[in-house]
């Protein structure tokens, strides 16, 4: 048998079958090119419209994300019969049917994250500049995409979240209204008239800076403490954590200053001392003493 002979066939055959193609594969290049074409200004149109309405900005990035996949995958599917004329829209969706299968289980974190990242767009709540916390992270969404969400943390660095984790798990949105409730703990001593105290304390919020007096300012006597007796201090003002920051410091130092005003004494804890006896120094030739 001429196997030199056979191999050679095949390779002409082969040649020969790929020349044939050629022109197929030049128009299926040519799809695709008009497909990223028709593709880019499809998704500037898609933004002229939305722009025009009042959309959430994931929401937007989503409706760009599936015109411009909708047009991809018509446009490589008419490449594909091009290449390939016996290929049919009914073979190709079974072949699609079998593949999806073990796709979906090679690539399941990869789907999660992007069904998640579909659903995190559609919801109303955590738009794009809201601060969050979930998961021991805390920070400002700077960018949301079907798989990951970008989250600028408070101390500068940016952490690339999963979208899985967003969706499967409780999320805190520390910017969801303009304003929230803060708090502080405030202890007087234990020989202190409470009224008395707690009028200067409510009137020293008051007058603090960026507190929303319109929302209530609430004083409870909390609790007793080794030293003191604990009020419970709370107050509305801005809802980022650098509003809620700035606010305590000037009510911290407003009470401070007018519970001095007052003769109020904020007392300071009792700290316990523990002293045990150590072996007398004089059995080892010196002196004996104590130590704390």
């Amino acid at each position: 048998m001429d196997y030199i002979g056979t191999l050679r066939g095949q390779l002409q055959s082969m040649g020969e079958g790929f020349v044939e193609t050629l022109p197929s594969l030049a128009i299926a290049l040519f799809v695709v090119f008009i497909t990223w074409i028709v593709a880019r200004f499809a998704v500037r149109i898609s933004d002229m419209f939305v722009g025009r309405t009042e959309i959430r900005a994931s929401l937007k990035t989503l409706i760009d994300t599936i015109v411009r996949l909708t047009i991809w995958v018509l446009g490589l599917f008419v490449a594909a019969i091009v290449v390939i004329p016996d290929l049919t829209p009914s073979s190709l969706l079974a072949g699609l049917g079998i593949g999806a299968v073990a796709i979906g289980f090679a690539f399941q974190d990869i789907f999660e994250n992007f069904f998640a990242g579909v659903l995190i767009m559609l919801r109303e709540k955590m738009r794009i500049g809201d601060v969050i916390e979930c998961e021991g992270i805390t920070g400002k969404v700077e960018h949301i995409t079907l798989r990951e969400t970008h989250v600028r943390k408070l101390s500068g660095e940016l952490t690339v979240v999963p979208n899985s984790i967003l969706f499967k798990n409780p999320v805190e949105i520390l910017t969801d209204v303009d304003q929230r409730r803060h708090q502080v703990v405030v202890g007087v001593s234990y020989d202190t008239n409470l009224d008395h105290a707690a009028d200067v304390i409510r009137r020293a919020v008051e007058g603090a800076d960026d507190v929303l007096v319109t929302k209530g300012v609430d004083i409870f006597a909390q609790e007793f403490n080794s030293s003191s007796v604990d009020f419970l201090v709370r107050w509305w003002a801005g809802s980022t954590p650098r509003a809620g920051w700035e606010s305590k410091d000037k009510v911290i130092r407003a009470v401070k200053a007018a519970l001095d005003e007052a003769n109020i004494e904020i007392p300071f804890p009792y700290v316990t001392h523990t002293f045990k006896e150590t072996v007398p120094v004089s059995q080892l030739g010196g002196s004996s003493k104590r130590t704390p």
